[in-house]
This record gives structure tokens, C-alpha cells and sequence, in this order.
């Protein structure tokens, strides 16, 4: 078939290499009568295949032509979000896990259109991915995000997450400065999460960011550590200050000894390297006394509190320090 001979080996001397393609096919009459129609219907089968990845077939359906259209609704509506402001923050609290005080919060992108209702970022991030204007949508969340952090204590945070386009762009670190200095938030106050994907979409670059932005202050978390397939090898090759912890492991650590023993070890290792430790998606009680034991720094999920709205943080924020009113302020972020 097509795809196996563009696929075979080239040999050009010195190396091999391979090509790799997309196809999208489209089968008359039913994808159409006319010329035009079957290549529109043809190039719909084809972006479909792109969406998928690599070297990936499609062929034209009526249920692919439905997705497709929704997805350019989707983009429409997200463009207009956009333009009019009208996409917001929420956030979630970084806790330490000894006392439960907040150390900063993670930024969550939420959008509710008057159309489409709520919109969940796992499906309007990869269309602004996707259609190319993540760097507006992402500009946009971080001039909020940072609009309102200055009005939490300066000790804490703020934690925002950067796309695998924007380790692509050589521009991203001016661009993250700027909007820093605009609004008039400290880079030391900024954490970037990234995640193992998006620093080996273009490592060359994404390491240059990354050495320019921590040159900055600013500190860069890596995501999700754990589900990618050379975790391990990032760390060696890539300079972090913090690691997370997926939430995969911390779902089952109170019933699975051997998510037990990986968090362990993947803490036992991160305090070898200096790197802070986070643990995602903690919803009980069990889940975070298990991970105090563990030697576990901080933590994030429900049962400490979900993403709300910069007024519902304010609000947090003033029962959190009532409650706790001796609470010693370092001028540090970071949790022994």
C-alpha cells in the first residue's frame, strides 16, 4: 500500500530515513458527485488524519464531517471568547502537606459560552493548539492569572501551564516577561508547568526557554511526572526545580503497594536532586496523610479545594490566615 512504500527506508549515503504521511480518501458518490465536493470531503478525511497524529488513514464519513464542523464552531466561538475577554482563571491551591497552609495555586483556564454552555479546557486548549492561536488564548489567562495573584499574600505562587507550542516558539520567554512586567508581578512569584511531551516536541528550544525563563527567577515544575515513557531521562537532561506528581499514582497509593512504592522512590529521588515534590489529584483524607508519611512537600487536589474564581480565593485565602493567624510567612515558595 501507499503508505508502506513512502514508508520504507531512504538510503542517502551516510543515513537511512523515513517519510511518514497522512491520507484522507474520499469514496464517490457518497462523499460526493461533483469534483469539488469529493476534494473537500477528501481534505476533511485528511485533517482528520493530522488530528490523530502520524501517519494516520481516514476515510470521509458524514460523523467525521459533523466532528469537523463542530470543531469550527468551537474555534469560532473560542476566537470570539477571546477577543471579547470573556475565557477566566480559576485556581486551585498548593498546599503543604504538614499544615495544609497554602503555598500558591495552580491557574485553570474555564470557559462557559452562551451557545455551547460549559466547555471543558481538554477540548477548547488542543483547537487553539490545533488552529494556531494558543499564544493568544495563553497570553490572555496569564495576564489574569497574574492580575490576581498580586492581590495574595507575596509568599505565594503562582503556578500556570505552558503548552508544547509555546516550547516551540523562541519567543515565548520575551513574552512571558513582558506580560510579567506589564501587570507588575515579581518573575520569582511565577512557576511553569510543562509536560514531558511538550519539552521533547522541539527539546533544542524548549531547553533554551527554559535556561533563559529560570535565568529570569521564574520556576519551571515538570507535569505529570511519571506517564511519560523517559520521565527519568528529562531529568537528567533538563534543568527543574519541581516535580508533580500524577494524579494516577496518588489515586491509588492507599490501595496499590506498588503506586506506594513508586511515589516513595520518586520522592527519595527528587530529595537527592533538590527538586520540590507535588502530588496531584489528592481527594481523601488517606491519600494525604499517606503522602506526609511518605516525606511528600506539597499537594494539590479536592480535598484540599477546588478551582474557583479569583473573588471565591480572596475568600479562601482570608479564612485560611484566620484560622491559622502565627502562621510563619517565608518570602520563599519553596517547602522543605
Amino acid at each position: 500500500m501507499m503508505k508502506d512504500v513512502l514508508s520504507a527506508p531512504y538510503d542517502l549515503g551516510d543515513r537511512n530515513v523515513r517519510l511518514s504521511a497522512s491520507f484522507g480518501f474520499a469514496v464517490y458518490p457518497f462523499a460526493g458527485e461533483e469534483f469539488e465536493e469529493l476534494l473537500k470531503s477528501a481534505e476533511t478525511a485528511l485533517y482528520r488524519s493530522k488530528r490523530r497524529g502520524r501517519g494516520q488513514i481516514t476515510v470521509y464519513s458524514r460523523e467525521i464531517a459533523q466532528e469537523m464542523k463542530r470543531a469550527t464552531q468551537l474555534e469560532q466561538a473560542l476566537r470570539n471568547a477571546i477577543i471579547n475577554d470573556a475565557v477566566e482563571t480559576h485556581f486551585q491551591p498548593i498546599v503543604r502537606l504538614r499544615d495544609g497552609m497554602p503555598v500558591g495555586f495552580e491557574a485553570l483556564a474555564r470557559w462557559r459560552d452562551p451557545d455551547l454552555g460549559f466547555v471543558s479546557p481538554a477540548a477548547f486548549v488542543p483547537v487553539a493548539e490545533e488552529r494556531g492561536f494558543i499564544d493568544a488564548l495563553s497570553e490572555t489567562l496569564l495576564r489574569k492569572a497574574a492580575e490576581a495573584a498580586l492581590s495574595w499574600p507575596r509568599e505565594l505562587f503562582l503556578s500556570f501551564n505552558l503548552s508544547s507550542a509555546q516550547l516551540m516558539d523562541p519567543g515565548t520567554t520575551d513574552t512571558i516577561l513582558s506580560n510579567l512586567a506589564r501587570v507588575g508581578l515579581d518573575p520569582h512569584r511565577l512557576e511553569l508547568e510543562i509536560t514531558e511531551t511538550a519539552v521533547m516536541t522541539s527539546a533544542d528550544t524548549a531547553q533554551r526557554i527554559i535556561t533563559d525563563l529560570r535565568g529570569a527567577g521564574v520556576r519551571i515544575s515538570l507535569d505529570d511526572f511519571g506517564t511519560g515513557q523517559s520521565s527519568l531521562g528529562r531529568l537528567r537532561d533538563f534543568t527543574f526545580d519541581k516535580v508533580k506528581i500524577d494524579r494516577a499514582f496518588v489515586s491509588r497509593i492507599t490501595s496499590d503497594r506498588a503506586s506506594e512504592h513508586i511515589i516513595r522512590a520518586i520522592i527519595a529521588m527528587c530529595q537527592g536532586l533538590d527538586l520540590d515534590v507535588v502530588a496531584e489529584g489528592i481527594e481523601e483524607r488517606a491519600e494525604a496523610e499517606t503522602l506526609k508519611m511518605l516525606g511528600c512537600g506539597m499537594g494539590q487536589g479536592y480535598y484540599y479545594g477546588k478551582p474557583v474564581d479569583s473573588a471565591a480565593t480572596l475568600r479562601y485565602l482570608q479564612e485560611q490566615y484566620r484560622e491559622a493567624p502565627a502562621i510563619e510567612r517565608s518570602r520563599t515558595s519553596r517547602v522543605g
